[in-house]
């Protein structure tokens, strides 16, 4: 195993902007079969409380697990992490600032699970510090800065693993063998939905007042420090570009990861998305209702996003039902020659089920992260890093397709899909599920097919200055310092 020694942490350090700040001696250390793995937990108001909690469970202290120190930029959310830990009979050394907690000796590994702007940013500086982490979905905000994870990981020999937790349903590995051997013919193409509730956030007249409680400039980090202009500064930052990926990049991301793995795809070579935020004005900027159309080394993935129900609710109806594409709400659909699978079963192409394959929707991945850290071997980590970056870069270039395009009438965007019957469905799908929640006179946000390079992970063609800027930092291309992606980890 390779060890970083502190001159070169230092030196990695200061390349990424933040010397003199990152400056405790850091080290590998070997574990033994006996030894325990002192883990930090960085950002656990939401999932990361559920890390905690399992990380602190009797099961995880059999796997010879500690939890040694907690960091969050909320010192409410981390007061309360410290109580919970006290209560379980862990001492943990408390820290708002996360550089801080990775100065620290007593940490081997880094779970984090922050918004999605530092996910990379911290996983890149763990890995020079010689800690090995667990990286909550998606590894990465943008496209540029998760080719620096699989990097970094790689340079320091750190081990990154992934937060989606279908690669550890040995069920649902069975079930793509078995397509990808041919059983249903051949594939088709793969169809993933998102088609989750979710509410306005809410308008407002200027900027909001900061919970006390939070350090501002440590919770925005690489994005812009920008006055807060929404109600609620915890999680309605999924639905903010600067900070966040629309809901394809947050409950769409494990859809999409199976969709890709599906059909055993490596690349996206186009990507074209359209969409809109329907049904309430409110202050967000991201699509609560997006279609996606990719062209893989494959064959084509199609992902829609859903967050208004079927239809208005009535006037005795708290929330009208979703909708749902041959029963599927939130999954995968892939489409064979000779039929489908879908929720753990395959059809035949009347519909008729064939055979099941039982799944547990990856209950153990946490466990098999403990595995991976004693073991050390890549077979051992069913959701490494080149996972995390090609399944994010499945959303990142639907969602920049998107971000570059213009309102068109809708009229015109019709026209856009009659050449092709697949497309088509899918528009007149869209169109009547806006129309049931939209009577305003509403345009969708039509992006152009962006032609993408995946050798050099740029896009190239019509639009590819505007998708290229953004494919690189939270604003413009641009991080914020001293909190910036590095071009050499």
């Amino acid at each position: 195993m390779r060890h970083v020694t502190r001159r070169r942490f230092l030196k990695t350090a200061a390349a990424a902007g933040v010397a003199g700040v990152l400056s405790a001696a850091s080290y590998s250390r070997v574990l033994g079969a006996g030894d325990a793995i002192r883990v930090g937990i960085v950002g656990f108001r939401g999932q990361g409380g559920s890390h905690l909690k399992t990380h602190l469970s009797d099961e995880f202290k059999a796997l010879g697990v500690r939890v040694t120190a907690l960091c969050d930029a909320d010192k409410d959310v981390l007061d309360d992490g410290v109580a919970t830990c006290e209560k379980k009979g862990a001492k943990v050394t408390p820290y708002v600032d996360v550089r801080k907690l990775l100065e620290d000796k007593n940490v081997d590994a880094v779970v984090t699970a922050t918004p999605n702007h530092w996910h990379s940013l911290i996983s890149i500086w763990a890995c020079q510090a010689g800690k090995d982490v667990y990286v909550e979905k998606p590894m990465s905000h943008d496209i540029f800065e998760g080719r620096k994870v699989i990097e970094a990981a790689a340079k320091y020999n750190r081990i990154v693993y992934v937060g989606t937790q279908n690669r550890s349903d040995e069920g649902l590995r069975e079930a793509y063998e078995w397509i990808r051997a041919g059983n249903l013919g051949k594939i088709v193409r793969a169809r993933g939905f998102c088609y989750k509730p979710r509410d306005s956030i809410g308008k407002t007249t200027g900027p909001q007042p900061l919970p006390e409680s939070v350090d501002y400039d440590l919770w925005c980090g690489p994005a812009p420090k920008t006055p807060l202009r929404r109600k609620r500064l915890h999680y309605d930052w999924h639905w903010f570009w600067a900070t966040g990926n629309a809901d394809i990049g947050n409950q769409g991301i494990h859809e999409m990861d199976k969709c890709r793995w599906g059909i055993g795809a490596k690349v996206v070579k186009r990507a074209m998305g359209f969409g809109g935020r329907f049904g309430y004005d409110d202050d967000a900027e991201t699509p609560n209702t997006e279609v996606v159309f990719l062209e893989t080394d494959t064959v084509p993935i199609i992902f829609e996003v859903r967050g208004l129900p079927m239809r208005k609710a009535t006037a005795d109806e708290k929330r009208p039902p979703m909708d749902a594409y041959k029963g599927v709400r939130i999954g995968e659909i892939i489409e064979c020659e000779g039929g489908y699978y879908d929720g753990g079963w395959a059809y035949d192409a009347e519909g008729k089920k064939i055979k099941q394959f039982p799944r547990d929707r990856g209950a153990k991945h946490r466990a098999n992260f403990i595995t991976c850290l004693r073991s050390r071997k890549a077979e051992d980590n069913p959701a490494p890093p080149i996972d995390g970056h090609r399944s994010a870069m499945c959303f990142h270039t639907g969602n920049l397709s998107y971000r570059v395009g213009k309102e068109t009438d809708r009229n015109e965007t019709a026209e856009m899909f009659k050449t092709d019957k697949v497309a088509q469905e899918c528009w007149e799908r869209f169109q009547e599920h806006v129309v049931a929640n939209d009577e305003s006179d509403w345009k969708p946000t039509v992006g152009p097919w962006l032609e993408f390079d995946p050798e050099k992970e740029v896009f190239t063609g019509a639009f590819a200055d505007k998708a290229n800027v953004l494919r690189k930092g939270t604003a413009d291309g641009k991080y914020r310092e001293p909190f910036v992606v590095p071009d050499e980890v």
